[in-house]
């Protein structure tokens, strides 16, 4: 029985990038075991922890937003769960923040509307990159085809894209730093892979993801998060 719901926000480092939707779901399956947190199982001949991840992330990226909700068959404070939980996470996933979620909120997938990423590329030489964002932010539409496995699919990856800007990048003089906002809902999900080639420029270098946003999500919501109303 359910009768707890916590939101977690954690981050996935360099050593966990590889790792597919399904094997995070049985790594924190496994970790929360390991720390007895008392994670609530649905019924039936084969019962699964019931925990839910709100995006699945692209392999090959890292990220400093992930949300989980764990749902709990008795009540615990975040503070206690953090304390269970944590030793049994390798250093690239630490819990950043746990908050209470009501019960009878939607499911986290269903409240995401998008997402925040960093993305690294490195431009041919001579190659206007802002130029590039420019004219596909102005473009009404940008037809796109995406090849995987015998299936082609044709789509505008314009729509898909909320906001791109280029920001300093540290360390490489080689790479530039682009800032995307992508859609990501049930209507679709921008890849920053397919954007970068939409933009005519290679395979990014690394792609890092900030920031997940959720349906209700307001300036003042971020700034009461800020000021520690929520348990972390």
């Amino acid at each position: 029985m359910k009768v707890q719901r916590l939101r977690l926000t954690f981050t996935r480092g360099e050593d966990m990038k590889y790792i597919t939707h399904l094997d995070l779901m049985r790594f924190w399956e496994r970790a929360l075991r390991r720390a007895e947190i008392p994670v609530a199982y649905s019924e039936g001949f084969s019962p699964h922890a019931q925990i839910a991840l709100a995006s699945p992330l692209p392999v090959g990226t890292t990220s400093d937003a992930e949300l989980m909700d764990v749902f709990l068959d008795r009540t615990m404070t975040p503070r206690e769960f953090r304390e269970r939980a944590q030793p049994q996470l390798p250093p690239a996933v630490t819990i950043a923040r746990i908050e209470e979620a009501g019960m009878a909120l939607p499911s986290l997938q269903a409240e995401v509307r998008s997402a925040e990423y960093e993305v690294d590329v490195a431009p041919p030489a001579g190659f206007d990159l802002g130029a590039a964002i420019a004219a596909f932010l102005a473009a009404e539409t940008v037809p796109w085809e995406h090849k995987r496995d015998n299936e082609t699919r044709s789509y505008d990856i314009r729509a898909q894209v909320l906001d791109l800007s280029i920001t300093p990048a540290a360390g490489d003089d080689s790479c530039v730093h682009i800032r995307m906002v992508l859609k990501n809902d049930n209507t679709g999900s921008g890849r920053p892979d397919q954007v970068a080639a939409a933009l005519g420029v290679p395979s990014p270098v690394r792609v890092h993801r900030t920031k997940l946003v959720l349906a209700g999500t307001s300036p003042a919501h971020e700034a009461w998060r800020k000021r520690g109303r929520f348990a972390s």
